[in-house]
């Protein structure tokens, strides 16, 4: 038995069904693979089209339709193995990234590469772009390291695909859901390996002087832009041969001040500090205290596995606004400056500006995904961020034709106001092929909803 939420007059009246008789839109939750597979089957009620879901923590519409159906993964949520031997782990779509995370802590694994948003279920993170402060030039997705699948094709059938179907793996990789339903997922995990991670302060020029010898080093990069207080906080992570003991304590005093306290105090601030210029000037200050605290003072060593728990198992709630694009790494000594630049301009001329820090990431060359953002060379991610709703919407579209004008890629899941255009104009050849694989495996179109047709159909 599953449970539909039915849209009725802006709200959602929850109602236990057996046989769905609906007409869309419409949120079911299956718990098992029977239901899924009886779900996606032709002959059943389901309305069209079907998109799949993991946590929901998509800016786009990617995983959601205004008609139709939306099937969350949720519920299919059971960690199936962890191979201590052979350094693997097998997992259902729904699993959270932050519970698998403690599950492989508890057989001294984690897995390859730093993660951010522990709260992402891990089909989400397989099928969207998910990246953090990954050590080392290889790698740079959670799916990367993907290397079974099994998936529930569109029309109902099985399919099942291992490690030496590359093409295929390559093109389920950040396929968004529309090849097929990602139910199960095995991937390569390891020992946990404990690295040092050193903190610095910079100005936006001196960053830029840096950035390019950082790009290309044998370290996780991570870094908060401050755009008015010309502040650059970095974040250098480095295997060492002795690193020291890690505590998870400070990650997650850490993962608490940023995603947690830091929009609820701005929030509260933008309601109670009518003072623009006072408002800001506080936030940027509790911005500053906090990067000077938390992350010079008290993260020095870590593991992934320290780093990406989710205490509780818990989807956390969306606190901010944000928007994500990918810009290359070759360039982004200028971008930034340029950025820097940009968000003083849209200030001044529209008196919106971001409350948090913009957050950027160093993606590796990795053509692991027929989809991957970085597949042709080196990128850095950049998320412009935000608790305030009133002139965001104006400001993303501003973001976007700023990074459309720097080369910048967008994420289908993440880039908000992106264009069908620049996106068919950025993937070229991989997208066309992509279509033609999906025109092949779901050739009634019953998996793809009408945002993602504008590039897809």
């Amino acid at each position: 038995m599953y449970v539909a939420n039915l849209r009725q007059t802006g709200q959602y009246r929850v109602k236990r069904i057996i046989e769905p008789e609906l007409t869309g839109p419409v949120t079911l939750e299956p718990t098992d693979l029977n239901q899924l597979r009886k779900l996606l089957t032709p002959d059943s009620r389901t309305p069209l089209p079907i998109r799949i879901q993991g946590a929901g923590s998509a800016c786009t519409d990617c995983n959601t339709s205004e008609i139709g159906t939306t099937i969350k993964m949720t519920g299919i949520d059971r960690i199936i193995n962890v191979d201590s031997y052979n350094h693997t782990v097998t997992a259902q779509a729904g699993v959270l990234v932050g519970d698998l995370v403690t599950e492989l802590a508890e057989h001294g694994l984690e897995l390859v590469g730093g993660y951010d948003l522990a709260g992402r279920t891990i089909g989400g993170a397989i099928c969207a772009p998910c990246f953090g402060p990954s050590i080392g030039t290889h790698g740079a997705y959670f799916a990367s390291n993907v290397i079974g699948m099994k998936i529930i094709r569109g029309d109902g059938e099985l399919l099942k695909l291992n490690a030496g179907q590359k093409n295929l793996l390559g093109a389920f990789r950040t396929s968004f859901g529309v090849l097929g339903v990602i139910y199960e997922a095995t991937m390569r995990v390891r020992p946990i390996r404990t690295f040092t991670a050193s903190h610095r302060r910079v100005t936006i020029d001196k960053f830029a002087t840096v950035v390019d010898a950082l790009a290309g080093a044998d370290v996780g990069f991570k870094f908060y832009l401050m755009p008015y207080r010309d502040r650059v906080y970095l974040d250098l992570r480095r295997y060492e041969s002795d690193p020291g003991n890690t505590y998870n304590a400070p990650w997650k005093l850490k993962d608490w001040g940023e995603s947690t306290v830091l929009p609820h105090i701005f929030k509260s601030l933008n309601r109670v500090v009518p003072i623009q210029s006072v408002r800001y000037k506080l936030i940027d200050t509790i911005s500053e205290a906090t990067q000077g605290l938390v992350n010079s003072r008290l993260v020095a060593t870590g593991s992934n596995a320290a780093s990406q728990s989710n205490p509780g198992g818990k989807r956390p709630a969306r606190r901010c606004y944000y928007s994500s694009w990918c810009f290359p790494a070759a360039n982004f000594s200028m971008i930034v400056k340029a950025y820097q630049e940009f968000c003083e301009t849209t200030y001044t001329t529209s008196n919106y500006r971001c409350d948090m820090p913009a957050v950027g990431y160093r993606l590796s060359h990795d053509a692991t995904s027929l989809l991957s953002p970085s597949f042709d060379e080196s990128m850095i991610a950049l998320t412009s961020a935000s608790t305030q709703p009133n002139g965001w919407d104006d400001f993303v579209i501003d973001f976007a034709e700023f990074a459309e004008k720097w080369g910048g890629t967008p994420l289908i899941s993440q880039s908000r106001a992106l264009r069908a255009e620049h996106v068919i104009q950025t993937y070229n050849k991989r997208l066309d092929f992509f279509r033609r694989m999906r025109r092949k495996l779901d050739p009634d179109n019953r998996l793809l909803n009408p945002f993602l047709a504008q590039f897809m159909q």
